[in-house]
C-alpha cells in the first residue's frame, strides 16, 4: 500500500467541505435568508404600492431609503402582467406594520384574505391618499376569482371617502388643537402656514374613534380631516392621511407625518 500523505488528506478534507457547503447553500438558501431576516431586529414594514396616479412607488422608495437605518422595508408591487395581482404579498406574514398606497384594485381572493388576516391580528396600518379606496370599484362587482373590500376605509382607517374637491384648489393645512402635543406632529410647526397641491378629499364625517391631527381646507368649503388616527374594532391602530402626491413628499409635512406614524405604529 502506498503511504498516505498528510497534505493529500488536507486537500481531500477541503474538497469535501466545499462540496458540503455548496449543497447546503443550494438546498437551504431560502432558510438562510429567513435566518438573516430574523437576526435583523429592525421593525419590518411592508409597503403595498399599486397606483399609477401619484408616483408613490418612486416617492415611497426614497422615503424608505431615508428610514432604512431604523426599519426593514419590503415593497409589494403590482404584477406587470396583471394590475390586480400583487407580487411578494407573502412578506406580510412577517410584517410588523403595513403601509398601503393602492388604488381601486380587486385582488385574487387568497391575496385579499391575507391582507384581512394581517388587519384582524391587530397589527398597525398606515394609509396614504388612495388607500381609502384601495380595494373597491366604482359601482362595479369584482371579476370572477377576485375580491373587493368595499368598507376597507371605514373599517381600517375610520374614514368616509366620498369624492374630492377640484384639482385647481390649493389646500391650506392646519394642526388640530387636540393634536398640538401629539407625537405624530413632531417636526411640524403649528404656527407655520403649510399647503398642499393634492386635491382635498371629502371624508367627513369620520367614524367614531377617529382622532384628527391635521385639517385641510379649500376656499369656499368647510374644513376636512386630512390626517388622523383610528382605533379599530380588532384592537389595532391605524393612521391615515389623504396627502400623497409627489410634491407632498418633497414638502415638510408628509415626510414628517409618515416618519412619526412609523414610530407611533410600531411602539407598544
Amino acid at each position: 500500500m502506498c503511504p498516505v500523505n498528510g497534505a493529500m488528506i488536507m486537500v481531500h478534507v477541503r474538497l469535501l467541505w466545499l462540496v458540503l457547503s455548496l449543497l447546503c447553500a443550494t438546498r437551504h438558501g431560502k432558510a438562510d435568508e429567513v435566518l438573516s431576516a430574523q437576526q435583523d431586529n429592525r421593525p419590518h414594514v411592508v409597503m403595498l404600492i399599486a397606483e399609477r396616479e401619484y408616483e408613490t412607488m418612486q416617492s415611497l422608495k426614497r422615503f424608505a431609503k431615508d428610514q432604512q437605518k431604523a426599519y426593514r422595508f419590503t415593497i409589494v408591487a403590482e404584477d406587470s402582467n396583471d394590475r390586480n395581482r400583487l407580487i411578494g404579498l407573502d412578506s406580510l406574514r412577517t410584517a410588523d406594520l403595513m403601509l398601503v398606497s393602492v388604488r381601486r384594485r380587486t385582488l385574487p381572493t387568497d391575496q385579499l384574505a391575507l391582507i384581512r388576516k394581517f388587519v384582524l391580528q391587530g397589527k398597525p396600518v398606515i394609509g396614504i391618499r388612495t388607500a381609502s379606496h384601495a380595494f373597491s370599484l366604482r359601482e362595479q362587482k369584482p371579476p370572477s376569482g377576485r375580491a373587493d373590500w368595499q368598507n376597507f376605509d371605514q373599517q381600517v382607517f375610520g374614514g368616509n371617502y366620498t369624492n374630492h374637491h377640484g384639482n385647481n384648489l390649493q389646500v391650506k393645512l392646519s394642526v388640530a388643537d387636540v393634536g398640538l402635543n401629539d407625537p405624530l406632529l413632531k417636526g411640524i410647526d403649528a404656527g407655520r402656514n403649510y399647503a398642499s397641491s393634492s386635491s382635498l378629499y371629502r371624508v367627513s364625517p369620520l367614524m367614531k374613534g377617529a382622532n384628527v391631527v391635521m385639517w385641510g381646507q379649500v376656499e369656499g368649503h368647510p374644513v376636512e380631516p386630512i390626517a388622523w388616527t383610528y382605533r379599530r374594532n380588532d384592537g389595532g391602530r391605524s393612521f391615515y392621511t389623504s396627502l400623497g402626491n409627489a410634491e407632498d413628499f418633497r414638502g415638510r409635512v408628509l415626510p414628517a407625518l409618515l416618519e412619526n406614524a412609523l414610530v407611533w405604529g410600531v411602539s407598544k
